[in-house]
């Protein structure tokens, strides 16, 4: 690993959770960090953090107009983007029969599209740097399945791939791309950060009842605890040569290593099937 030295960190979505605990993490390490924030109090109360290294700016990542000027000023104003944290999101709870396509557009338009708009505003300036760091957020649910949150893993798989896609594109440019996949964390993500679609098919009583109430107790309870994950991510900032995926939390790890094996075992099961399609050599 190499020695670590000031950043300058830009994450989206500073206001609480992993990105209040990731701001806190990197100014308490002596980074600079610009944060997003979505109104002035807030602002003005992330500057007042580290007068001189915390800087806020106002900017919702669904603003996609806003994104490419924002960096820009920073970039001209602050400093050079050393490591961008896609850090903004939220969860949308609702069964697939049950929810709207409307939902699902701003469920991607936040945690997709927006992510994808900073990292396209900020690349121009590390590629012609030949050097810098982009974390995604994403989930566990960027790689298992629970039944009653299909939009917010179309989400997290959707940037799962594109993460793992743009490393390979830019590595050979000094930039290295790693999708983080917290488990379940004390942060709002359960709470009233949370879009919960109301019910209306008592067919699926039987699959989501549960889930719903046993979420929804747990939050604010979850096992992992934000700055321990704000550590590890410094850590991995740290590193010269940094993984494509890091989970995060004895949960993602268990439901991770299931994952593989059920998916190992259908790919066994069905190879038979899946080498026959091919055009006899």
């Amino acid at each position: 690993m190499s020695e670590p030295h000031s950043k300058t960190f830009f994450i989206t979505g500073v206001s609480s959770g992993f990105g209040r605990a990731l701001s806190e993490a990197a100014l308490a390490a002596g980074h600079r960090v610009v944060g997003t924030l979505r109104n002035e109090p807030e602002r003005a109360a992330f500057e007042a953090q580290k007068p001189g290294r915390s800087h806020g700016v106002l900017l919702d990542v669904t603003d996609v107009a806003r994104i490419a000027p924002t960096i820009a000023k920073v970039e001209a104003a602050i400093g050079p983007i050393d490591v961008l944290i896609n850090n903004a999101g939220y969860g949308h709870e609702g069964l697939l029969e049950e929810s709207t396509l409307d939902e699902l557009r701003r469920q991607l338009e936040v945690n997709f599209f927006g992510a994808v708009a900073v990292i396209q505003a900020v690349l121009p300036y590390m590629r012609k740097r030949r050097a810098g760091r982009i974390v995604n957020i994403t989930s566990m649910g960027g790689i298992i399945t629970l039944p009653g949150i299909s939009f917010y893993h179309a989400s997290k798989f959707a940037l799962e791939g594109l993460s793992e896609s743009l490393g390979k594109e830019v590595k050979g440019l000094g930039i290295h791309v790693t999708a983080v996949e917290p488990g379940s964390f004390r942060t709002d993500w359960a709470g009233r950060s949370m879009v919960r679609a109301p019910r209306s098919i008592p067919d699926y009583d039987a699959v989501m009842s549960p889930i719903r109430e046993r979420r929804q107790a747990l939050s604010g309870h979850q096992q992992g605890d934000p700055a321990k994950a704000a550590a590890a991510i410094l850590t991995l900032l740290e590193s010269d040569d940094p993984p494509a995926h890091l989970l995060l939390g004895s949960d993602a790890v268990r439901l991770a290593q299931e994952k593989l094996q059920a998916l190992q075992a259908d790919f066994d099961r069905w190879k038979s099937v899946s080498l026959s399609t091919d055009y006899p050599t």
